[in-house]
């Protein structure tokens, strides 16, 4: 089949995990995994798509699991909100290294290094071409950024999350324990909550939910997979609203049945 070499969205959001940026390992920063995401990145600016990117800062410091060995909560997630501006600041260089024009917006200010979030200001950005980095999560404690990846995509209206990780989609148990899990083409939103399925955390979820905004989770490490699923191919899972057919009645989920690729 002929791949496509036009976008089927104008504007998405691309959530990062820190561990993304750190490698094989998930740990600190790897200069050849931040090119390579980079790279991805490029190819899809070069479709026309107006992109915004969250990044988590899982690869430094995570505020739960500060809090877990005695930091105080709040001091804890403050910890890790900056930890996210070091990982925009890192995809930044390299992607205008690649000759990728590029803002960082901090909901923690921070001037010398990062403009604050300005939502009109951001769509500007977006209207001249340049990619929007979010850094410092929502710039308060006790939410994740998988929670401001919602709040940005729905403040920004973007069309669709998309959830990179390293695994090529969600599945009905963790692929990497039971060889048997099948992977879930489309879900609800409502099915992924009774499966209790780890999409994103609880608050971010019920904000995609509430505001009809589609995810998409797919696997960001295999070549080309941005560009596929922005041009529109199937790969990974998209939760959506609940889906009827042409009688009304309720589809069930649509489950790939060949288990792991």
């Amino acid at each position: 089949m002929k791949k496509s070499s036009k976008a089927k969205y104008r504007r998405v959001l691309i959530k990062l995990s820190g561990e993304a940026l750190g490698g094989e390992s998930g740990v600190g920063i790897c200069p050849e995994a931040i090119h390579d995401i980079a790279k991805q990145i490029q190819q899809v600016r070069a479709l026309g798509v107006e992109l915004v990117i969250v990044v988590g800062g899982g690869n430094i410091f995570r505020g739960l699991q500060g809090s877990e060995r005695g930091i105080e909560r709040a001091t804890g997630d403050y910890m890790g909100m900056l930890a996210t501006v070091i990982n925009a600041l890192a995809l930044q260089d390299a992607l205008e290294k690649l000759g990728v024009a590029t803002r960082v917006q901090s909901a923690i200010s921070m001037s010398q290094v990062a403009e604050p979030f300005i939502r009109r200001r951001a769509m500007r950005h977006l209207e001249k071409g340049r990619v929007v980095i979010f850094g410092g999560g929502t710039g308060n404690p006790y939410f994740s950024t998988d929670t401001t990846a919602a709040l940005r995509a729905n403040e920004i209206g973007v069309e669709v999350i998309l959830k990179a990780t390293k695994v090529d989609g969600v599945y009905d148990s963790d692929p990497k324990k039971n060889p048997d899990a099948k992977r879930f083409a489309q879900i609800s939103y409502i099915e992924a909550i009774q499966k209790r399925l780890r999409v994103m955390d609880s608050t971010a979820f019920s904000l995609c939910m509430d505001n009809k905004m589609p995810i998409i989770v797919f696997d960001l490490f295999k070549p080309n997979n941005l560009r596929r699923v922005v041009t529109g191919e199937r790969i990974g899972t998209l939760v959506t609203t609940e889906v009827a057919d042409s009688s009304g009645r309720r589809k069930t989920s649509e489950i790939q049945r060949n288990s792991r690729p």
